[in-house]
């Protein structure tokens, strides 16, 4: 598959998505959603990919959205530009995959919104992270008004967007916005190395153990035991049966 905005590399079963228009600090467009759900639509059919890791092309992770082909939208365009943006990083959330953002430098923007949406976050010690929409007197229209304040919590959240400043990843870390800080040139091979230990559990489990806490995580607590309990149950008919033998005859599992 050819992509403008994207270069894509599979190493086994892990993928490894790069956002690439780095003249542009790999600004979010029309066009990058067009190709980002095509690509996922790819992501969605290939079963061989198991973990998928995002990263940017050059000194940004992504810069925002492309504020070009923002200033003269109607509120229709506005409105139709958020939902894009909203439905297409709902689709990267609830991928059955584990997705790993590896945020290389600048997550401004809609490029942290992009980050937030994946499932944890991986960032170099140069990276900056930042939601700057008040700035330009409008607010974040992908998801970064709900997202972050349940990764974080409601005043993390409302200093970021209320100040629009940028803060480093030492600090998005003590927020709890990233998991890891590496030194720039670590960065993959550890986001990899992270990949690799997720690929020797038992894929089912991944899959039931992503969206048991998702969608638990929306629910009220009872719910989401229930959820817990189904999806418990049923991988005794599964992953379970493998693994649970494969520890009592001190072997790997067979997945």
């Amino acid at each position: 598959m050819t992509y403008q905005y994207l270069k894509q590399e599979t190493r086994g079963n892990i993928e490894i998505l790069t956002i690439s228009n780095p003249s542009a600090l790999n600004a979010l467009n029309s066009n990058f959603f067009k190709e980002f759900n095509s690509y996922l639509d790819f992501i969605e059919s290939y079963k061989n990919v198991r973990v998928l890791i995002i990263t940017g092309e050059g000194k940004a992770f992504v810069a925002g959205a492309d504020i070009s082909e923002m200033k003269n939208m109607s509120q229709q365009k506005a409105y139709d530009f958020s939902e894009i943006g909203q439905s297409t990083f709902a689709r990267l959330e609830n991928l059955k995959i584990p997705v790993i953002a590896a945020v290389n430098g600048f997550a401004l923007g809609g490029g942290m919104e992009l980050a937030l949406s994946c499932d944890f976050r991986i960032a170099s010690s140069k990276a900056k992270f930042g939601m700057p929409e008040v700035s330009l007197g409008l607010i974040p229209g992908y998801g970064g008004t709900q997202r972050l304040s349940r990764l974080s919590n409601i005043g993390n959240a409302l200093f970021m967007q209320l100040t629009g400043d940028m803060i480093s990843a030492d600090e998005a870390l003590r927020m709890n916005i990233v998991q890891k800080v590496v030194e720039p040139e670590e960065l993959m091979e550890f986001c990899i190395r992270i990949a690799d230990i997720i690929l020797q559990k038992g894929p089912t489990a991944i899959q039931y153990l992503k969206s048991t806490v998702r969608k638990g995580f929306l629910a009220d607590f009872s719910e989401g035991l229930k959820i817990e309990r189904d999806k418990f149950c049923k991988l005794f008919d599964l992953d379970g049966r493998e693994g649970m033998k494969a520890f009592l005859e001190k072997r790997k599992p067979n997945w």
